[in-house]
Formats: structure tokens, sequence, C-alpha cells
């Protein structure tokens, strides 16, 4: 007679993943942004978890989450094993003699800085594959199958990191605008807003000292892409990030009515994986985009 008993069971992998995410971001939301969930879905994950130790890992509160001793103490644990998973996967898709090469953005860098790049790049590369994702934070390199990642951002200083150029601001309008604003200045003028970047308005004016009224008033759009776009048609006068639109303001489709800039404090940054996550394409590739 065959003895089939049943053996001890560990928790879910994704209630392990969720912890793990939970745990390094000490934050849910964040953790659901990196796992492309909702928090309520890493909180049941954790829940799930806590149930299956019989031990609390996090402390929930008003601000946030917290992680227990108990929870502490598993973090690195859990941190090397799905940085290995993470490696393994990579090196299982580069068994693929020609995988696609992952690139991840910010939307408006994916649609204002990057085509005409990669257009170029794809002339002399054509045997790759390139793929753009879109996403409105930066991915972890070291988990997420990505070969490189744009964004604004601070630098750490790190060789993974190369700053591109600094982010520089400075309003821009149609060129039919520009008689309004000759004679009636700014206020004349319908401020255009990204929703990401609703300050912009605000910190211009603070840094050049320019007084301009009801500054955070005016329509907002979801999309920096859009309000560009709605800028060249006239719409009103928009913060220009002077790295995604000086081919509009070199070709005239707009222009800058004041021409006094100033920096953000941030940089446009592209982030590479570490070395040995690397594609042999990588450091090309990186060159040809700066």
């Amino acid at each position: 007679m065959t003895v089939a008993p049943k053996r001890p069971k560990g928790p879910p992998l994704n209630a392990m993943r969720a912890f793990e995410a939970a745990a390094r971001h000490v934050s849910f939301v964040s953790a659901a942004e990196e796992l492309n969930v909702t928090p309520g879905a890493i909180s049941q994950h954790v829940k799930s978890l806590e149930a299956w130790s019989e031990m609390p890992l996090f402390r929930r509160n008003a601000q946030g989450v917290v992680l227990t001793q108990a929870g502490q103490a598993l973090v690195a644990d859990f941190t090397a094993a799905f940085d290995g998973v993470a490696n393994a996967t990579r090196a299982l898709r580069n068994l693929n003699p020609n995988p696609d090469f992952q690139i991840a953005a910010l939307p408006s860098i994916a649609q204002l800085w990057l085509p005409k790049r990669l257009a170029k790049i794809r002339a002399q590369l054509p045997m790759i594959n390139f793929s753009v994702t879109a996403l409105e934070t930066a991915p972890s390199l070291s988990r997420e199958l990505f070969d490189l990642a744009i964004f604004f951002g601070e630098s750490d200083g790190t060789a993974n990191q190369i700053s591109i150029c600094s982010d520089d601001i400075v309003p821009v309008c149609s060129p039919v605008l520009l008689d309004r604003f000759a004679n009636e200045g700014f206020d004349s003028l319908t401020l255009l807003h990204d929703q990401t970047w609703v300050d912009d308005w605000k910190t211009w004016c603070e840094a050049v000292e320019m007084p301009v009224k009801n500054v955070q008033n005016g329509p907002k759009f979801s999309l920096y892409s859009l309000a560009v776009e709605e800028a060249k048609a006239g719409a009103g006068a928009l913060m220009g990030h002077l790295c995604l639109i000086d081919d509009l303001v070199a070709c005239g489709e707009l222009v800058i009515p004041k021409n006094t800039s100033c920096s953000t404090g941030k940089s446009l940054i592209l982030q590479l994986p570490k070395v040995a996550q690397r594609r042999h394409e990588t450091h090309q590739v990186a060159q040809m985009l700066i």
C-alpha cells in the first residue's frame, strides 16, 4: 500500500512577494504600484501571510504601516530571495537570442523626447526590437524586466545613473498669442497645467520673481503631451520643460514670450540595471540616447 501523507504547505508565493515589496517600501501603496495591483490586494496578501505565520508583520496606523520586529527580521532574507528570482527570470529571458529591448519612461518623455532618438537607434541597430512602456513612477530595474528607464529625478551619484540634462522650465505659447502677451502680460493668457507638474507655474513665478494672478487656475491635463498640443493650438501659455519641447521651440511651433528659465531641481536621468544584469547592447543604446 502506497503511503502519501499530507506534506507541510508553505504560504502562497504571491503573498510572500507582496510582503517583500511592502516591507522594502514600507508602504502598501508603493508595493501596489510596483506589482500592478491595488493597495487592498497587498493588504490581503500580507494578512494571509500573518495568518499563516501567526505573527503580526506590520503595525497599521493612520499614517500608513510600520514593520514589526518580526517583519523587520524577515526583510533581508525575503529581499535576497526575490532578487534571486528576478536574476533567474532575466537569465531565462536572455536565452532568447533576440529578446525585445524594454524601455520604461515617463509618459511625457515617451511621447515627446524618446521617439526621435529611438528612430535613429533603430536605423543603426535594426536587429533589435524596442518596446516602450509609459509609467508614472520609475520601476525597480533589479526586479522588473526593463533594460533601462528614463525619468526626471535627482541623481544618486552612482554609475548606474546618467544625468542627461537639467530639467529647466520656461513659459511657452503659440506665436499667435505673442501680441496679446506683449500688451497685457501673462494675466491676459489662460494658464495651462499638467496634473503631475501642477506647481510648475508657482515654481517659476517664485524663482524669477514674476507675479502672475491666479497662478493655479486654468485647464489641467492628465498628459503633458496633451497640454503641449493645446499650447500649440493657441489655447494658452504652458510651462515648458525645455528638454521635452526644444524641437517645437526650434521650429517655431512654440515660442518663449519671456526668456527667463529656472531649474526644477531635477534632471532627466537615464537609469541602468546593475552591470551584471545588463544586456551586451545596453551600453551602446544608452550612449546613443544621450
